[in-house]
Parts: structure tokens; sequence; C-alpha cells
């Protein structure tokens, strides 16, 4: 797992896993455009659209399996889940798993 932080002038990008998880140039469409930073956003409300943003590019990723979310992440599934509930992110619907009739 590679992560890198690029800072130029004004425009900060972070790197995740080849994706580019902050404004600037986007190496993959993002599931949904980060909100403006606010001055009134706080520390902690950029931590938050932070996590939001980092765990919605990783399920777009791995195309909504959040067991696969959680091991790129480093997370426990469990925790991912509570993260993804207390964040409000927009997660794809995980995939369905398709039994064989036997």
């Amino acid at each position: 797992m590679r992560r890198a932080l690029v800072a130029a002038k004004s425009n900060v990008e972070v790197w995740h896993n080849g994706c580019v998880l902050s404004e600037g140039m986007a190496s993959m469409p993002a599931p949904s455009p980060p909100p403006p930073l606010e001055s009134s956003l706080g520390y902690h409300g950029a931590v938050s659209a932070f996590k939001r943003r980092l765990i919605e590019a990783t399920l777009h990723q791995v195309s909504g399996n959040r067991t696969h979310a959680a091991r790129v992440l480093g997370l426990q599934r469990t925790y991912l889940l509570r993260l993804i509930r207390e964040l409000g992110v927009a997660a794809p619907p995980p995939p369905t798993r398709r039994r064989q009739l036997v």
C-alpha cells in the first residue's frame, strides 16, 4: 500500500493506492464531488470530510465490496461499516453474492 502527499502552492493532493483523493487532477472519477472547504469547517470537520472522500474513493475502486475496502484501508470491516454509517458515506451497495444451486 502506497500513500503520498504532494503539495504545490495552494493545491494539496493526497494519493492512496494510485488514486488522487483530494482536489486537483483526479485519476479516477469521484463518486460525488467533494464539498467546498469552508473556513468554518474547522479541524474535525475537515478530517471527517477527508475520511469520507477516502472511504468513498476506496469503495468505488473495489466496486462497493466493503470487505476489500477495509483490507485496502487497513481497517477492521466492522470499524469501516461504523465509519460509513457515522460519516454518511455515499457508498455503492455491496455486490450481491450469487449462490450456486447444486
